[in-house]
């Protein structure tokens, strides 16, 4: 079983940057990452959660529209942690932001982490 942990989450002014970690542990967590996708996912309160960024074992990268050219995600197989990097936030960003591995062709999800609150002010 994999444990995913995220962090890195707070409260900032709108155009500001915040970068969000997810570290793996348990077993067989590096094999497990180094062959599926991972993504980060949010949910605002009242809506459902949506997929933001994924990415897979080779390094291509899935956006959501709302935050191509402001977030980046990326990958450290060795730290078996993937990171956020969110630039330019907006308002409307504002979510629980969860860390999850996943199949990239269904989209099935194998693991989710707790989630981290990430609070964007106007």
């Amino acid at each position: 079983q994999v444990q995913l942990m995220e962090s890195g989450g707070g409260f900032v002014q709108a155009g500001g940057s915040l970068r969000l970690s997810c570290a793996a542990s348990g077993l067989a967590s590096g094999i497990i990452l180094s062959r599926n996708a991972m993504g980060w996912y949010r949910q605002a309160p009242g809506k459902q959660r949506e997929s933001v960024a994924i990415i897979t074992s080779g390094g291509s990268q899935d956006y959501t529209d709302s935050v191509k050219g402001r977030f980046t995600i990326s990958r450290d197989s060795a730290k078996n942690t993937v990171y956020l990097q969110m630039n330019s936030l907006k308002p409307e960003d504002t979510a629980v932001y969860y860390c999850a591995t996943l199949n990239y062709g269904s989209r099935y999800v194998y693991n989710w982490g707790q989630g981290t609150q990430v609070t964007v002010s106007s």
